[in-house]
């Protein structure tokens, strides 16, 4: 199909105003203005007038659970996978897939599969090698292997450090995994990351320091999420950036009385402190569990991370005021430079048609994945295999 995007408010993230753009295959193939757009006259081409609407780039999820996390209290206790419509319906046009707590189980060669049937209903997928522990569990016998040889796999991670629940990694062990990430990103042109996850250990990112101070490893291979789950350890992150490492902010919803700040707080401190705006993002977690333990380990609590949580947070900072050029790329190009996927993140002539449409009270109207609708006017069109229309009310 052929579709030309009339009148669109576009913001790319960067405002652009009032733009008309076409679409062909998987890709934005022209941006132009409205006169330009009259005179286009193309066999099979679908005009579609967005009467100024703003348009901005799909999300990209850094961090989500895609073969369902949890684990953590027993074998019921495991998250189911999520279905292509949680994320599409949430604005997310592209996802990366991690294990957690349970990479036994669930292993790589699981996420894969889901990866790929999640590629195969039309969403763009990723995934890391790995999990919480190590010795890494992967699919070829080493990191390097995995990421090199395996198309979806674009780093290692989520890997576990100041957490109980952990392998307890030496300075040593992760040093090692991060230089075998780092390699095979230059092998492959891949991001060639360590994702880490970050506990409510009193040691928070002393390692990170470490390895930075110790190795000539680029900064950029570490990149710790859920920093924002302690303001103490957010406060710590914070002090990393200068060096060029990238901080993921969860988007979790924070209780009264918690230590934790919600992920739009977070940014907008951040981006006051006047920090670099392009070293932080924002990931959902979608399908993780996020769980409390008493001083034993032992579960108290635990929730199910959403995948909807990335627009409420984009909606939250907006209503503080943030103008939206300024929330987006933490959501967008951001996540898309870190993670190397150079045709994800922003609206240009070339890139991925991962679009959407807010309407004025900024709830999502349209979704376009690489040139194809799954969303309009609010109502989802595709739907995962083995989704029914009953299924996406679900949050």
């Amino acid at each position: 199909m052929l579709y030309l995007l009339e009148n669109a408010n576009v913001f790319a993230p960067r405002p652009l105003g009032i733009v008309n753009l076409l679409i062909g295959g998987d890709r934005i193939l022209w941006l132009g203005d409205a006169a330009a757009a009259a005179a286009l006259r193309l066999p099979g081409l679908v005009r579609i007038d967005l009467e100024g609407r703003r348009l901005i780039p799909g999300f990209i999820d850094g961090h989500a659970h895609v073969t369902g996390g949890g684990g953590e209290s027993g074998y019921a206790s495991r998250v189911p996978p999520v279905p292509l419509s949680h994320f599409s319906r949430a604005g997310i046009t592209s996802v990366v897939g991690v294990l957690g707590t349970d990479d036994l189980s669930r292993n790589t060669q699981s996420l894969l599969a889901q990866v790929r049937g999640l590629r195969a209903e039309g969403l763009s997928a990723w995934c890391h090698t790995g999990g919480y522990h190590l010795p890494p569990v992967t699919l070829t016998g080493s990191v390097r292997s995995d990421i090199v040889n395996l198309d979806p796999v674009i780093g290692v991670g989520e890997v576990a450090i100041s957490d109980h629940r952990s392998s307890q990694p030496t300075q040593d062990e992760l040093n090692r995994l991060a230089s075998e990430a780092h390699v095979a990103g230059l092998m492959s042109g891949k991001a060639g990351i360590v994702h880490l996850h970050l506990g409510d250990g009193e040691r928070g990112l002393e390692m990170v320091r470490r390895a930075l101070l110790e190795t000539e490893l680029p900064p950029r291979v570490f990149n710790p999420t859920h920093v924002n789950r302690q303001e103490a350890l957010f406060d710590e992150a914070k002090s990393l950036v200068a060096s060029g490492v990238t901080i993921d902010l969860t988007a979790f919803p924070v209780l009264d009385g918690e230590d934790g700040l919600p992920a739009e707080a977070a940014l907008l401190d951040y981006l006051d402190a006047g920090l670099p705006p392009e070293r932080i993002t924002i990931s959902s977690d979608g399908g993780g569990c996020l769980p409390q333990f008493d001083v034993q380990g032992e579960l108290t609590r635990m929730e199910i991370g959403s995948p909807s949580s990335l627009l409420a947070c984009l909606v939250a900072l907006l209503d503080e005021g943030l103008p939206l050029e300024r929330a987006l790329p933490a959501f967008t190009c951001n996540v898309a430079r870190l993670l190397r996927l150079h045709h994800k993140g922003e609206i240009a002539v070339g890139k991925h048609a991962d679009l959407l449409v807010l309407d004025d009270d900024f709830s999502l109207r349209d979704v376009m994945i690489r040139g194809l609708w799954h969303r309009r006017a609010h109502q989802q069109l595709k739907l995962g295999q083995f989704e029914s229309p009953a299924s996406i009310s679900c949050p």
